[in-house]
């Protein structure tokens, strides 16, 4: 039985392959539904996501977790930081998740993360998840590189369970398991 979700932010919920801001962020149209449905049927919804402006001073963290909390998560798991500083919550580092494990005395064999790019792929693929890759933000180019081989190392190792049109497709998998 899956206890928990795992949703990334940018191209998974909304908005585009790009990091858009609080105040600039467009949710798709079937993102807040897809997260109260899962909700309804008894499973934990987290956000899952890196925002680097954090770091760079840009964006306030508070300004996401007031954001990703109205579409209806329970909690945001956020990286602020940005690449070049080595962190261990930095997706595909899996930092974040063993964080919700604590938190939530979660097994995360029976956890999903859905996302549009191959780091959340990995994440989940480290941390024992499984995987969804929705085709929506950078997810179509994400699954097409893995079609042609583009992958190598620990990278060519991860295999989606499964490959969503979106959020809400990937929503009704989760749900058949």
């Amino acid at each position: 039985m899956i206890q928990a979700v795992f949703i990334d932010r940018d191209g998974t919920i909304g908005g585009s392959d790009q990091v858009e801001y609080p105040g600039e962020f467009e949710l798709f149209s079937h993102a807040q539904e897809s997260i109260k449905v899962l909700k309804m049927n008894g499973k934990k919804v987290y956000s899952f996501t890196n925002q680097p402006g954090v770091s760079k001073r840009v964006v306030t963290k508070d300004m996401f977790v007031r954001e990703l909390t109205g579409y209806g998560f329970d909690q945001v798991y956020l990286c602020p930081h940005q690449h070049e500083q080595m962190c261990d919550c930095r997706k595909p580092n899996i930092g974040l998740l063993v964080q919700a494990t604590k938190d939530h005395n979660l097994d995360l064999e029976h956890c999903v993360v859905i996302g549009d790019r191959w780091t959340d792929l990995l994440a989940a693929h480290r941390a024992g998840c499984k995987k969804v890759l929705v085709q929506t933000g950078a997810g179509k180019e994400a699954f097409h590189q893995f079609q042609k081989g583009d992958y190598f190392g620990e990278w060519a190792d991860v295999e989606p369970d499964y490959v969503a049109k979106d959020l809400k497709s990937a929503v009704e998998w989760v749900l058949s398991d």
